[in-house]
């Protein structure tokens, strides 16, 4: 199907739109029809991403907030909402990722990050839903990681987050089917991001990737988000619950 720019959409809100996987998201959302808010909390890098918007003739909104900041959130939902209209999908982006050892993570250093990948994620799926469930329609999509399925050495903090970001997209479906809402999960593999600093060589860890991907290339940005923008259409309408590993076949269940 291809997008058309001009069919009416709804608005929807996607977090961490300054980093290059939410930037990616939010322009083929804005290919798709939608009006984008941009929730993230590096306003310069939410700009970059508004004026790509902007160039495009997508109508948007740069929504500045840390997740670590329930009224924040709360403020940039209601905010899109109220600025570019009903809120049609929600897409959980925002995440980090301190690289630690697990003897070595401090109780603060696993909270932060609980903080903003889990309680983050809650929030403002359960901000947005308050809104869906009033016209019974709408999607959420929770962005995981492969790390999950697999186990990841020195980031437990992090992948213990995005088991519970399976665990909260199988359970809100159940809950929010009933009244319309649909919510899945996608598990991106190694895209090469700014994510990709924490390893000390990134010749080494691409080749690392590459030896265990069935397809024996990178994927790129884009390709994540026409999963995403394919789970919140209408060709994805009686899929819900799912969790879909965009990996070039690594994991593999």
């Amino acid at each position: 199907m291809t997008p058309d720019p001009s069919a009416p959409r709804g608005s929807v809100v996607v977090t961490g739109a300054g980093g290059a996987l939410g930037r990616a998201i939010a322009l083929r959302l804005g290919a798709d029809g939608f009006k984008v808010g941009l929730l993230g909390r590096e306003s310069d890098l939410l700009r970059e991403t508004a004026s790509l918007l902007e160039a495009a003739g997508v109508a948007h909104r740069v929504l500045p907030a840390d997740l670590r900041d329930p009224a924040a959130i709360e403020a940039a939902i209601n905010e899109t909402e109220r600025e570019l209209g009903p809120i049609s999908a929600l897409i959980n982006n925002a995440a980090i990722y301190p690289p630690t050892p697990f003897l070595d993570i401090s109780v603060e250093e696993y909270e932060d990050v609980v903080r903003v990948n889990q309680t983050g994620y809650f929030l403002a799926a359960q901000h947005a839903a308050r809104l869906m469930v009033e016209r019974r329609s709408g999607s959420i999509v929770n962005i995981g990681s492969i790390t999950f399925h697999g186990g990841w050495a020195d980031l437990a903090s992090y992948v213990s987050t995005k088991g519970a970001c399976v665990g909260l997209t199988r359970a809100l479906a159940r809950e929010l089917g009933p009244r319309g809402i649909r919510v899945n999960c996608v598990s991106p593999g190694a895209f090469p991001t700014k994510a990709e600093e924490i390893h000390e060589n990134p010749a080494e860890y691409s080749q690392f990737v590459l030896d265990r991907q069935s397809l024996k290339r990178r994927g790129t940005d884009a390709e994540l988000a026409a999963v995403v923008s394919f789970l919140i259409g209408p060709d994805a309408a009686f899929v819900t619950g799912q969790t879909i590993n965009v990996d070039g076949g690594w994991i593999m269940e």
